[in-house]
């Protein structure tokens, strides 16, 4: 929906008259330049205007339609150095479903979110062009033909160059967006943050659900194995090796009380020359933090990291040549504060800040 408003409660920096102006996500522009001839859909020059995130000293944050960060809406990757997909499916979760439900709140959540890092002095609207792409149109009655239909979405996303952010969604969905991005750069590094490893072989008979992507990843070679980590890893199983899959295919694989109660800037450090400069892919299940941090989630699992740690993490791949993240497994249903949409959406924040070309001031 768009909303107009008049320019004294809507004005962007440099607004001013008694016009009228419409919100467009976070884009705020005279109402007849909503179908601009003369716009272009091809990569923007480095010295053209950017997509901001609005400023709600401008406009207000119940303002506007409900984009991540309040960014504008298009259909199209073309042009867009970065973008953040919705994949609202949860068909693949074998316990508490409500993930279809995570990419809406979490865009609702970002309403808070700011345009700077001063903790990094990351700049990320100001280096990149960026859009919410809406979500994908998943079939929520067939999980493989939803994975068919994610993997045909990211494929046309990874060809127009754009780097995908994506709210999930159960952690299926990351099987069919490597497909995608891995056709293009070839096998991934991994940094995976969960409370699980995923590399179940199958369920009920079934060998597609959200405990098996990273098994499916490496049966088509997906991964670059010696550059996969997983961190915070825990919960009880049904045997003493569960990790013997894992460490037996080449993946690092810190246990969350490998964690506890430290920083983990030093084992980022050794991430960062295990990946190198090949590219990699950040995908962090919401599980892996405490429960205490993300209790809306359908597999929670007690002890687990902190929001200090998850940012240790995000911001210890700053300089990884990152090609896509993911962020999965937030389920509103049982987040009725929304404290973990929040805190998903600062971490894709944080994800955006690690990007290629951000500038760092």
């Amino acid at each position: 929906m768009l909303r107009l408003l008049a320019s004294g409660c809507a004005r962007g920096p440099g607004g001013g008259g008694g016009a009228l102006g419409l919100v467009l996500g976070g884009r705020v522009r005279p109402a007849a330049g909503l179908c601009d001839p003369g716009s272009s859909q091809s990569r923007q020059a480095s010295d053209a205007p950017r997509n901001q995130p609005p400023s709600s000293e401008f406009v207000a944050r119940s303002v506007g339609i409900c984009s991540m960060m309040r960014l504008p809406v298009q259909a199209s990757p073309e042009g867009l150095d970065a973008a953040f997909i919705g994949v609202p499916l949860d068909i693949g979760t074998s316990n508490r479903p409500g993930a279809r439900f995570g990419p809406r709140r979490i865009r609702e959540e970002s309403v808070l979110l700011r345009t700077a890092n001063p903790s990094t002095g990351a700049l990320p609207f100001q280096s990149l062009m960026v859009a919410d792409l809406g979500d994908v149109n998943v079939n929520l009655y067939n999980l493989q033909d939803s994975c068919r239909l994610i993997r045909e979405a990211y494929q046309k996303i990874v060809a127009a160059g754009c780097i995908p952010l994506t709210l999930g969604g159960d952690h299926t969905i990351t099987y069919p967006i490597l497909q995608a991005v891995a056709e293009k750069h070839g096998p991934m590094g991994l940094v995976h943050v969960d409370a699980h490893m995923d590399v179940a072989d199958k369920a009920l008979g079934e060998k597609l659900y959200h405990g098996t992507p990273f098994r499916r990843c490496v049966d088509e070679g997906l991964l670059d194995c010696k550059r996969v980590v997983q961190i915070g890893i825990r919960g009880s199983s049904m045997t003493l090796d569960t990790y013997r899959y894992s460490r037996s295919q080449g993946f690092r694989v810190v246990l969350a009380e490998d964690c506890w109660m430290k920083s983990l800037v030093p084992l980022m450090g050794k991430v960062r020359q295990q990946m190198g400069v090949r590219p990699i892919y950040i995908s962090f299940d919401i599980d892996g933090l405490d429960p205490a941090y993300a209790p809306g989630t359908g597999t929670p699992e007690i002890a687990g990291l902190t929001p200090s740690q998850a940012l240790e993490i995000i911001r210890g791949c700053q300089g990884l040549n990152v090609v896509g993240c993911d962020l999965v497994e937030v389920s509103p249903p049982y987040d009725p504060s929304g404290n973990t949409a929040l805190v998903a959406a600062n971490l894709l924040f944080e994800m955006l800040c690690v990007l290629p070309k951000v500038t760092v001031a």
